[in-house]
């Protein structure tokens, strides 16, 4: 028994070595893995899997949420459903929020990402480094381009979702155990803002309103049913759990910039994700006709960070560099407003910029691609 499972545990770290050593960020695929990216989890994280009834190895997906700066770990449990693991305070998000669209415009993406093996970079300059994989199918058929946006170390982001090298560890480590345990990717979930009616009615008046609302609706897919959605692009749009018609006699064939193939939603999700929309619209609908007051359309500022990380790493949130929507939004003045969920970025919104905000020029000049 105990040769057993010691012939397991070389299996594995022998899988592990096979699938995180991808040429383009180690070089050489001979040179071995840093002891930082076949670290074992904390004891603390490997009892909360056992409470949790999550094994080891099930598979993961992450979602990100701008506005909150809080990126979530959601693990598959012994029922086949996903369940929160831990949520971590994002140390620094750069751009605004809103999507990503060019290629030095600072912007952290937004959407449904996939991520492989090969992309886990354990040699980042930012400790240890997850590339989204953007530009994803969606991002290239609206003409959207951008190259290594990551979830990284280090707390400094250009483009990026910046943690502390610490959290990376545990989050590193988590997806690279879901690789171990058979899955060949795991999703990444990134949002402007938890997409609750309220959220979505103080930002009634971004132009973005429309694609955040598509992005609800995998959402709401994933939150009714905790299972991970199906995710395809046909008509430059996303659309999830799409199966097809009864009696098709082909399979769903989607082209990211063609019309859409006769589909439907797989009958186990709809339900639920409609009874959840329909409630959330009507809830939508009263905010509005109430006029909650409209957060402003461009905030001033370069990103944001989780208000924990306030003194550990003061004057990281600075005037923005570049705005990112200056080509079709006006150029208006930051409008202070506070948001109810106490975070960091939401204050930062909301303060005056008559006083000097810390830039670290050192810094300044880093861009996307050094994540």
């Amino acid at each position: 028994m105990i040769h057993a499972m010691v012939r397991h545990a070389y299996a594995l770290t022998a899988a592990l070595a096979a699938m995180l050593m991808p040429v383009e960020c180690l070089g050489e695929s001979s040179k071995r893995l840093p002891a930082k990216a076949t670290r074992e989890l904390p004891a603390e994280l490997l009892s909360l899997l056992q409470q949790k009834k999550m094994p080891k190895y099930s598979p993961i997906i992450v979602r990100l949420f701008k506005q909150e700066a809080e990126l979530e770990v959601w693990k598959q449990d012994t029922t086949g459903r996903f369940q929160i693991l831990k949520t971590y305070p994002i140390c620094r998000w750069s751009g605004d929020l809103g999507p990503k669209l060019w290629e030095g415009d600072r912007q952290a993406p937004e959407g449904f990402y996939t991520v492989t093996p090969e992309l886990m970079n354990p040699n980042s300059n930012f400790y240890l480094a997850i590339n989204l994989g953007y530009p994803n199918s969606f991002d290239k058929a609206n003409k959207r381009d951008g190259s290594f946006l990551m979830i990284h170390g280090d707390c400094w982001s250009s483009g990026c979702y910046a943690m502390t090298d610490e959290q990376i560890s545990e989050i590193y480590s988590l997806a690279r155990d879901s690789f171990l345990g058979g899955r060949s990717s795991f999703q990444v979930q990134a949002y402007p803002f938890r997409l609750t009616p309220a959220n979505l009615a103080r930002h009634r008046n971004n132009p973005n309103l429309a694609f955040w609302k598509m992005l609800k609706i995998g959402n709401d897919h994933f939150e009714t049913t905790q299972l991970e959605p199906k995710v395809d692009v046909c008509d430059r749009r996303y659309v999830f759990d799409a199966q097809p018609r009864a009696n098709s006699p082909r399979p769903l064939v989607f082209n990211p910039t063609e019309k859409c193939p006769p589909f439907v939603v797989n009958p186990q999700v709809a339900q639920r994700a409609l009874e959840k929309r329909r409630a959330d619209e009507l809830e939508y609908a009263q905010l509005v006709a109430d006029d909650v007051p409209a957060a402003p359309v461009y905030s001033g500022l370069d990103g944001g960070m989780n208000e924990v990380f306030l003194g550990r790493f003061p004057g990281r949130v600075t005037l923005a560099k570049v705005m990112p929507y200056a080509s079709y939004l006006p150029q208006l003045p930051p409008i202070p407003w506070i948001d109810e969920d106490g975070s960091l970025t939401s204050k930062w919104f909301g303060v005056s910029f008559s006083r000097t905000i810390a830039c670290d020029p050192a810094r300044a000049s880093l861009s996307s691609s050094w994540c």
